[in-house]
C-alpha cells in the first residue's frame, strides 16, 4: 500500500504549482503596467505618474477621468509616449521568448536570438535592404519588405549555426553550439561591415539602427510589428508543451508521439519571425533573450508552460523600463538602448557561466 503521505504529495503539487504560476502571472502583468506607465511619464517633459495613469484609462471604453493634463501633454502621451512604450513592450517581448524558445530547442540555457547569430542574421539582411534601397525609408516607415528580409537572414543564421555546431558529429553540445553561433554572428558582422563601406552615404543611417533604438512616428511601426508578434506568440505558446517534451531527448519524444525535428523546425521558424520583426523595428538589442527567461526559469520554475508567457510579459517590461533609462540617464541626449541592454547583460552573462561552472564542479 502507498505510504499516505506520499499518496497525499502529488494532490497538493499541482496546487502549489498553479498558485505560484497565478502569482507570477499577476507579477508580471503588474510589471508591464508599472513599465508602461513610467514609460509615459518620464522624458524631456516629465509628468506626474497619476495624471498619465488617468489619462491612459481614459483610452478605455466607457471612462472618461479628469487627468489634469493640458491638450498639449494629452498629445505627448497618445501620439508620442505611448507608441513608443507599447513598441518596446511588443519588441522586448518577442526578443524574450524568442530566446526561451531557443533554449528550449537546443535544451541551452545561454541560447539567445544574439548569441546564436540569428540577430547578426537579421541585422544584415536589414542593411542590405536598406543601403540597396528596398528599404527605402525603413527606419521611419518599416516597409513589408525589411521584416521579409530580415526573416529570411534570421533563417540562415541559425542554419548555418546549427550545421556548423554540428560539423564535428551529430552531438550538438551546448559549448559548440554557441561557439558556432560566434562565428557565424563575425561572419555575418563583416558581411555588414563590408556592405557600409561600400555605402557610406547610408552610414549614419544605418549605425544608429545597429546600436538599437525605440523610435517610432505614430502608431504605424506598431501596427506593422502587431501581426508578426501575434503570430509568434501564439504558435510558440500552442507547442510549449512539446518544448517539455524535447527536453527528455528525441528518443523519448518519439515514444511519446512527437515528431522531434518537425517541431523544432516549426519552433525555430516561428522564434526568428519574431526575432526578425523585432530586429526590423527596433536594430539589434542583445542580451533580453538571454536575461529574461533565465531569470523566469530561476525563480518561476522550469517548465516552457511558465518559463514563455512569462518571459513575454517580463521581457516586455524589461525592454521598456531600460528604453526609460536609455531616455533620460543621459538627457537631453539619448543612449542608443542597445547600450544599455549590453551593460546590463554582460555581466549577467557572466553571472551565468559561473554558476554553470559551479553546478558541473
Amino acid at each position: 500500500m502507498p505510504h499516505p503521505r506520499r499518496g497525499a504529495t502529488p494532490a497538493d503539487a499541482p496546487a502549489r504549482s498553479a498558485g505560484l504560476r497565478t502569482r507570477w502571472l499577476l507579477a508580471g502583468l503588474v510589471a508591464v503596467l508599472v513599465a508602461l506607465v513610467a514609460g509615459v511619464s518620464f522624458g524631456p517633459v516629465s509628468l506626474p505618474p497619476g495624471s498619465v495613469a488617468a489619462e491612459l484609462l481614459n483610452l478605455l471604453p466607457g471612462v472618461h477621468l479628469d487627468s489634469g493634463l493640458t491638450a498639449q501633454e494629452v498629445a505627448i502621451v497618445t501620439e508620442l509616449r505611448l507608441p513608443r512604450v507599447v513598441l518596446g513592450l511588443l519588441v522586448g517581448a518577442l526578443l524574450a521568448l524568442a530566446g526561451g524558445c531557443y533554449q528550449g530547442v537546443f535544451r541551452n540555457p545561454l541560447a539567445d536570438p544574439y548569441l546564436l547569430g540569428v540577430a547578426a542574421g537579421a541585422g544584415l539582411a536589414v542593411t542590405a535592404a536598406i543601403v540597396l534601397g528596398a528599404g527605402a525609408g525603413a527606419l521611419t516607415g518599416l516597409p513589408v519588405t525589411v521584416p521579409l528580409a530580415a526573416f529570411v537572414g534570421s533563417l540562415g543564421a541559425v542554419a548555418m549555426t546549427y550545421l556548423l555546431g554540428a560539423a564535428g558529429g551529430r552531438d550538438r553540445s551546448p559549448a559548440t553550439l554557441i561557439l558556432a553561433g560566434v562565428a557565424v554572428s563575425a561572419f555575418l558582422a563583416a558581411g555588414q561591415t563590408y556592405l557600409l563601406q561600400a555605402h557610406s552615404d547610408s552610414l549614419q543611417q544605418v549605425y544608429s539602427w545597429l546600436l538599437g533604438r525605440l523610435s517610432t512616428a505614430g502608431w504605424h511601426d506598431v501596427l506593422l510589428v502587431l501581426p508578426y508578434f501575434l503570430l509568434t506568440a501564439v504558435v510558440v505558446l500552442a507547442h510549449r508543451r512539446e518544448l517539455d517534451v524535447l527536453a527528455l531527448g528525441d528518443d523519448e519524444a518519439t515514444s511519446l508521439g512527437l515528431h522531434p525535428q518537425r517541431s523544432r523546425y516549426l519552433l525555430i521558424a516561428a522564434a526568428s519571425l519574431g526575432t526578425a520583426a523585432a530586429v526590423s523595428a527596433s536594430g539589434l538589442i542583445g542580451f533580453v533573450g538571454i536575461i529574461v527567461p533565465h531569470t523566469v526559469r530561476l525563480l518561476a520554475g522550469s517548465s516552457h508552460r511558465v518559463i514563455l508567457p512569462l518571459s513575454m510579459l517580463f521581457g516586455g517590461a524589461f525592454l521598456a523600463l531600460t528604453d526609460v533609462v536609455a531616455r533620460t540617464a543621459a538627457a537631453p541626449a539619448e543612449i542608443p538602448i542597445g547600450v544599455v541592454t549590453a551593460l546590463l547583460g554582460g555581466p549577467f552573462f557572466v553571472l551565468i557561466l559561473r554558476t554553470a561552472r559551479g553546478v558541473r564542479a
